[in-house]
């Protein structure tokens, strides 16, 4: 590297001895595994014709120096793509791939331009590494923040040994006391990872996290994107963002989006199957690797002269539409067509058309030491936390609780088909102690089930979120997360209110508390669902 670092890589080349163009791709996870990563058959990238760079980031397994998580992938990516162009065995050209944290690397390598990148293929990456990764909507991402630092980060690649590596372990296996107790890591996690404490002690928009965000470096990404993410992926909300953001810098950009979560690649969950065309393999994953970077990397067979194709896409979103459970395509994302429609809470019902008149208020109870538990979502928590796996679990027995407040529409005699951003706009009196405003969009079935299909947090902090008078609402925005979902005739639309969705959020406030949460009259609580015409 540029300081003099020596990093680790693995380097694999197809049987031949022309150059070639190279793939790389850098992981904080071990470059001895699977050498494509969980979703890409690396081994068929280079029996297609291209040699593949596998690399350990700096601090990790084999690689020299101090490992800071972010803080040096961009020059270090930079550098490694500068050198591998440069080997005899490469043809000058390069692509960068991988998922989550390496998809991120990736990114941040692009916005540095080193010479010879030619495409990029960032899988269920984020925006930025404070909202949308280690926070959402002002919350820490405690449940996948915490459990990533000891088991993905410490357990393996860290070095550590003896003593240390007991503690991490043990660490790992009282994970669920942790979570309701998570300062008594402190002194573990300050000792070993003390970026942790950095992430727990800058708010999101800090300075702090510019060093390293691709959503600052958009206009200087100038090669192709694929994105890759799921409607259940954590970081779902950054993938999308940065489709946007980098296309509408005129740099050509292709999204696909499945029913999958960060973990979950096959389209099955525990309560819930999108059929074999859900699956990445029948989609073809690597396919679609070797498709775009065949595009952009590759000259025409048997003519030199010639430049990689880059005819603009006339479709580049593809989407896989829940409740349908089928693949669509569209121009663009946000999808052009759609348009809002608003449901209102009135009482505990959802209605279309004008805000209810009469006002409604309904109280909300906040209670630290029982804390409306995680249960599905785009969550990346270990599987053995009770009701912490992913996806679109039933809610049914969550809505029981006195402490979530349900708001549910009459069945559909249409189907509607709802595709982008969803939205909760809330009005509440919060506590003077704070609050976490939760909501979950959900389509319940004829038979009862509460299939949740999005959800958020906004989190009011004693001060500047609170109202300019005690006792006097303030309107809330709760961004619920993205779909493309289509319920079914007979099925209902419900919107779920609550003060916590824990561990996947920290608790807050660590205090008992009661909030209000008005609909109707002076305050028009409201969802607004992205519906496409006709649907």
């Amino acid at each position: 590297m540029r300081d003099g670092a020596l990093l680790s890589a693995d380097l694999y080349r197809p049987d031949t001895g022309n150059p070639v163009p190279v793939l790389v791709r850098r992981t904080p996870y071990g470059k001895s595994g699977s050498p494509g990563g969980a979703s890409v058959d690396g081994l068929r990238l280079v029996r297609s014709g291209y040699a593949l760079l596998v690399q350990d980031v700096r601090g990790r397994f084999g690689s020299d120096g101090a490992f800071e998580p972010y803080w040096h992938e961009a020059a270090d990516g930079a550098d490694t793509v500068a050198w591998a162009v440069q080997q005899p065995w490469c043809d000058g050209s390069a692509g960068m791939f991988g998922r989550s944290y390496e998809a991120m690397a990736a990114l941040l390598a692009a916005a540095e331009r080193p010479p010879g990148l030619g495409a990029i293929a960032p899988h269920v990456a984020g925006s930025g590494f404070d909202e949308g990764w280690t926070r959402q909507g002002g919350a820490f991402q405690l449940g996948f923040v915490l459990y990533w630092v000891l088991y993905d980060l410490l357990l393996e690649g860290a070095g550590l040994t003896g003593s240390d590596l007991d503690e991490v372990a043990r660490a790992v296996d009282r994970i669920d006391d942790l979570y309701r107790d998570p300062d008594s890591a402190a002194d573990l996690l300050d000792r070993l990872a003390p970026y942790y404490r950095q992430w727990r002690e800058h708010p999101g928009g800090h300075p702090y996290w510019r060093r390293a965000a691709p959503r600052e470096s958009y206009p200087r990404i100038e090669v192709p994107v694929l994105h890759l993410t799921g409607w259940y992926d954590i970081f779902l909300a950054g993938a999308l963002e940065n489709y946007r953001g980098i296309r509408a810098c005129g740099t050509p950009s292709r999204l696909v989006v499945g029913p999958w979560s960060h973990c979950v690649t096959g389209g099955i969950f525990p309560q819930r199957r999108y059929g074999l065309a859900a699956d990445e393999r029948s989609i073809d994953v690597t396919g679609l690797h070797l498709d775009h970077f065949d595009r952009y990397l590759r000259r025409r067979a048997g003519d030199p002269d010639t430049a990689p194709d880059t005819a603009p896409d006339t479709d580049p979103v593809r989407l896989f539409l829940t409740g349908a459970d089928a693949w669509r395509s569209f121009p663009d994302w946000p999808v052009p067509a759609a348009e809002d429609l608003v449901l209102h809470l009135d009482g505990r019902r959802l209605t279309p058309g004008p805000a209810p008149r009469a006002p409604g208020a309904d109280r909300l109870r906040h209670d630290p030491a029982d804390p409306v538990p995680t249960t599905g979502g785009a969550t990346a928590l270990p599987g053995q936390f009770t009701g912490g796996d992913c996806g679109p679990l039933d809610q049914r027995e969550v809505e029981r609780r006195a402490d979530v407040l349900c708001f549910t529409g009459e069945p559909l005699t249409a189907p509607l088909t709802v595709v982008g951003d969803t939205a909760l706009t809330v009005y509440v009196t919060p506590d003077a102690a704070g609050a976490d405003v939760t909501g979950k969009l959900v389509d319940v079935y004829p038979d009862g089930r509460a299939e949740l299909l999005c959800d958020g947090v906004r989190r009011l902090a004693p001060g500047a979120d609170m109202p300019s008078a005690p006792g006097e609402p303030v309107e809330v925005a709760v961004a619920l997360g993205a779909v493309g979902h289509v319920f079914r005739v007979g099925h209902r639309i419900r919107v779920e209110v609550a003060a916590s969705n824990a561990p996947r959020f920290d608790v807050h406030p660590p205090v008992l508390a009661h909030h209000t949460v008005h609909h109707g009259g002076d305050h028009p609580s409201r969802l607004l669902l992205p519906r496409l015409s006709g649907g």
